[in-house]
């Protein structure tokens, strides 16, 4: 009994850490779908009309990349409380929403449309955020800078909308 009790717990423990694996690769998923939109497109990006508080174009990279870790380890945090339930759809839906933002706006030039899409985002981020804080206090916390960046990536692209049209 006491060495399949042992064996349990193992297997148990090596299903958590393989989960974090697997949020992590819906979140480099998102990540890499952007990137696709992405690719090829600074020297657009540059020529736009933007704003005097538009970041430089090298510091998107390595906050998102934070931001995707966080993002990562916040779902594990949830999963691992609650399963799979109405929290983690909101997380997903709006790393969904995330992966199609970049290609509306970067590959398609679509500001308006990405302005909506990014909105939709937002809101599915508020969502999960709201569903979190019922479950994990860590997890909740750790979804607040995105919500944050998020907040400062739509007033960008609706500024440079309008700046643009």
């Amino acid at each position: 009994m006491e060495m399949s009790q042992r064996a349990a717990r193992r297997t148990a423990g090596a299903r958590k850490w393989w989960a974090l694996v697997g949020f992590g690769a819906a979140t480099f998923a998102a990540a890499a779908i952007g990137g696709l939109g992405v690719r090829g497109t600074s020297a657009e990006y540059q020529s736009l009309d933007q704003p005097s508080w538009a970041p430089p174009s090298w510091l998107f990279g390595p906050v998102w990349t934070v931001l995707y870790a966080l993002i990562a380890i916040a779902g594990w945090l949830v999963w691992r409380r609650v399963g799979f339930g109405p929290a983690l759809w909101a997380w997903c839906a709006q790393l969904v929403l995330n992966a199609i933002w970049t290609p509306l706006f970067f590959g398609a030039g679509r500001y308006g449309l990405a302005f909506a899409e990014i909105v939709l985002m937002w809101l599915a981020i508020g969502v999960t955020v709201f569903l979190f804080r019922r479950v994990s206090r860590p997890a909740t916390l750790l979804m607040l800078p995105y919500w944050a960046w998020v907040t400062f990536a739509a007033a960008l692209n609706f500024a440079i909308w309008r700046m643009n049209a």
